[in-house]
């Protein structure tokens, strides 16, 4: 175990758009040091690091990076469908592992990673940023509380825009191999993960999708889902980057005694029975308009704050040695649920997940 007061370092391999917010959030931890940046192209590395001022090596060979004694935690932020091979070797080299949403883009491979974390005795975080806002934090709470008495209903939409151009330019964005599917896999998942951490597991689903909005694409724009929970509650699920000019995201929880409905960090309604004090001191907290969207038309605008604060809960984890709060295992959860979405659009039939 690292002593509290020694600072644990991290590499980021992978030197995308998501790798700055890694960036920015590592910068505002105390006990947290950005030690390296990896890229398979020195100029990716070295344009981050001048854009962001940073002051750490540079890499283009992985292994070199995970020799050193100096590197505790390495930080995955690849293409979505190239995240299992950076994370095994991390692993195997005894170091710590924080994956960038989705784990992986199929169940097997994120059994693979979570295999060699587990043989190896490291930790593993999957990044859910959603599940530290102070909004959804406040629903958790409540839901755990059993203030909604019997949930009957969960709802959650991510009804975004992407322009043509998004899919275009990136590459590997929009392809079956490395983006692992569309709307539901790379932005829908936080929504995805949001409901199953309130509501409970899935044990039956039907799906739709469909590619409505863009070209030369090998996945969907448009999604949705409808679940049966174990708990009996029912859900629905939307997701999209067809809808213009892109809406913030909502989740929605109701039950026989209350409704609550949050729109990105903003609570648009929330109303449980018997009232307290609590509940106006929600409503109060969580009712100014803050104007982000979230994303919702602009993937740079989304905040780094989530970031910071799980990797915070991370260098936690690691200083007691306890669990972080988004595991492994938790993280896989959202892409079995959109896997047997996938299986049923294709096949037409309802899937039943346990």
């Amino acid at each position: 175990m690292l002593s509290l007061a020694s600072p644990i370092g991290f590499a980021i391999v992978g030197c995308g758009m998501i790798a700055r917010f890694h960036a920015r959030a590592l910068a505002e931890i105390a006990d947290a040091r950005l030690v390296a940046l990896v890229s398979r192209r020195e100029s990716a590395a070295r344009a981050m690091a001048d854009e962001l001022g940073l002051q750490c090596s540079l890499a283009t060979d992985l292994s070199s990076v995970l020799a050193r004694s100096d590197v505790h935690v390495v930080i995955v932020t690849t293409p979505s469908g190239a995240h299992l091979e950076p994370s095994v070797a991390a692993a195997r080299a005894g170091k710590h592992v924080v994956v960038e949403k989705p784990l992986e883009i199929s169940s097997e491979r994120c059994d693979r990673i979570i295999e060699a974390c587990d043989k190896n005795r490291v930790k593993l975080c999957t990044i859910f940023p959603s599940r530290f806002g102070d909004a959804n934090r406040a629903l958790k709470s409540a839901v755990d509380a059993g203030r909604f008495g019997r949930l009957t209903l969960g709802e959650t939409t991510c009804k975004w825009w992407r322009p043509q151009s998004y899919y275009d330019e990136g590459g590997w964005k929009g392809t079956q191999a490395l983006d692992g599917g569309g709307a539901l896999m790379n932005q829908a998942i936080h929504n995805v993960d949001l409901l199953l951490w309130l509501m409970g597991n899935v044990t039956h689903l039907c799906g739709f999708t469909a590619t409505l909005a863009h070209e030369r694409i090998e996945v969907e724009d448009t999604a949705v889902a409808c679940l049966r929970f174990a708990n009996g509650a029912l859900g629905v699920i939307e997701a999209a980057t067809s809808v213009h000019p892109g809406l913030p995201k909502t989740i929605a929880i109701h039950g026989d005694r209350g409704s609550a409905v949050i729109e990105q960090d903003d609570v648009l309604r929330w109303e449980l029975t018997p009232e307290t004090a609590e509940d106006r001191a929600i409503q109060e907290r969580f009712a100014h308009k803050t104007g982000e969207t979230g994303g919702s038309s602009n993937p740079a605008a989304i905040s780094h704050t989530g970031h910071a604060r799980q990797l915070a809960d991370f260098v936690r984890a690691i200083q007691t040695d306890t669990a972080p709060l988004v595991d492994g295992r938790e993280g896989r959860k959202a892409v079995a649920v959109i896997e047997a979405i996938y299986r049923s659009a294709t096949s037409g039939i309802t899937v039943t997940l346990c």
